[in-house]
């Protein structure tokens, strides 16, 4: 019988990573808080604590043994906030392989809609009620424009972010767009062909349907803000109107599978992720961003490096929580009631590699370390779940759970052998 090994015992597979933003936070966010750049919202307070907690003894553990000689993995629990970079890119995974089986077996364009920087102050004013509008008005244009256009009933998936390379205030929507949809007067799906769009056209529609909601929401008086009458706002508008209004939309792309890989890292990937970040050294942390300004010899955007001190790298991050209970992914057209949708013009994938592989944490580690934390380095048989372990909040005492079904179905299957 060979010795115990305990394989895990503080959170060993996350030092795995180079730089870790949970570091970050616990080496300066309890000064940071005493005297604040920018005033800290609750949800904010929350996303760090989440993060700083996350993988930790602090929100429990499962433990892992090897039957033969009892050599121990621990896995601790993740906190599952959606701004958490540790949590999103599994979150994401786990999202994408439901989405996929639920769209329509079409080609799929990815959009993406962006607000004019001159709307920002007014947009922090009324930041859940103006980016609502964005989803709203970004994906009605394309949802009117394919009824005018080719009398079909579209699918869009829409995705907020707030925030651009270097994480400032960036607002646009990513939406994955059926490029073809169904025409309710005979009940079949149809395709677009070719990929041509008529942008000036789409972009002025963008515009006067966003204008046209801010203006009722001004007349309803919904809208905070710090004009002095109508007249002074319509001004605004007017100046507004005279900047160009982005949108841009990619080819086609024809297989489901391949649309949600590529949008996959657009929808509940956190802020930030902790690949980009390349030095944390003292109070500054630096990450690298893609500067779209500059591109190299195969037109792909370069990438440079910007450092940061932590009192301007906080406020600048966290001003991009996502508020309470707003959902930052939407479906409209026929994906907002996608048990509508006929089983055969639906996706299936059912033979994709994908499907079968479905990512989790297990597999993360593989991929990520090049071994199995749940195969015995020894006797090489597959480790067996023994109890969690959760600890008490205010107390320096820890609870254990054996999770009875697991055990009974363990029980079942050596029966069974």
């Amino acid at each position: 019988m060979c010795s115990t090994n305990n394989s895990s015992k503080e959170s060993a597979w996350l030092k795995d990573k180079k730089y870790r933003l949970a570091d970050f936070f616990d080496a300066h966010w309890d000064n940071y808080k005493k005297s604040p750049a920018a005033q800290i919202q609750p949800e904010q307070y929350k996303a760090v604590n989440a993060i700083r907690v996350c993988r930790t003894e602090a929100l429990g553990k499962d433990v892992y043994a090897c039957p033969e000689c009892g050599e121990i993995t621990e896995v601790y629990h993740s906190c599952k906030n959606r701004f958490c970079p540790t949590c999103s890119w599994q979150d994401t995974l786990v999202w994408a392989d439901k989405v996929k089986d639920k769209m329509l077996n079409l080609p799929h364009r990815h959009a993406i809609f962006t607000l004019p920087h001159q709307l920002i102050p007014l947009i922090k004013k009324n930041r859940k009620e103006l980016l609502s509008v964005l989803m709203r008005t970004s994906a009605d244009t394309l949802k009117d424009w394919m009824w005018h256009k080719h009398g079909i009933k579209c699918g869009i998936i829409s995705v907020l972010h707030t925030y651009g390379e270097k994480k400032e205030n960036h607002m646009h929507t990513h939406m994955i767009v059926s490029w073809g949809g169904i025409k309710p007067s005979t009940g079949e799906m149809i395709g677009i062909k070719g990929d041509y769009v008529n942008f000036k056209f789409l972009k002025n529609k963008f515009r006067k349907k966003f204008e046209d909601a801010l203006v009722e929401l001004y007349d309803t008086g919904e809208l905070e803000h710090e004009f002095a009458n109508r007249i002074v706002f319509m001004r605004y508008l007017k100046r507004i109107n005279a900047k160009h209004w982005i949108i841009h939309l990619e080819p086609s792309i024809t297989n489901p599978d391949r649309v949600i890989r590529y949008i996959g890292r657009y929808s509940k990937r956190a802020c930030l992720s902790e690949y980009k970040i390349t030095c944390i050294e003292g109070e500054y942390i630096s990450f690298r961003y893609k500067n779209y300004k500059r591109k190299d010899v195969n037109n792909k955007p370069i990438e440079e490096e910007i450092t940061l001190h932590y009192r301007k790298f906080f406020p600048r991050l966290l001003q991009h929580v996502p508020l309470p209970y707003f959902r930052i992914v939407r479906y409209y057209g026929v994906y907002s009631n996608r048990a509508s949708i006929p089983t055969e013009y639906l996706y299936t994938g059912q033979n994709s590699v994908e499907k079968q592989n479905i990512e989790t944490w297990e597999s993360l580690q593989i991929e990520n370390r090049g071994e199995n934390p749940l195969i015995c380095t020894h006797c090489e048989q597959r480790k067996v779940y023994q109890y969690t372990i959760i600890r008490k909040k205010q107390e320096d005492k820890a609870n254990i759970f054996e999770r009875s079904v697991i055990k009974e179905f363990e029980r079942q299957k050596a029966n069974a052998a």
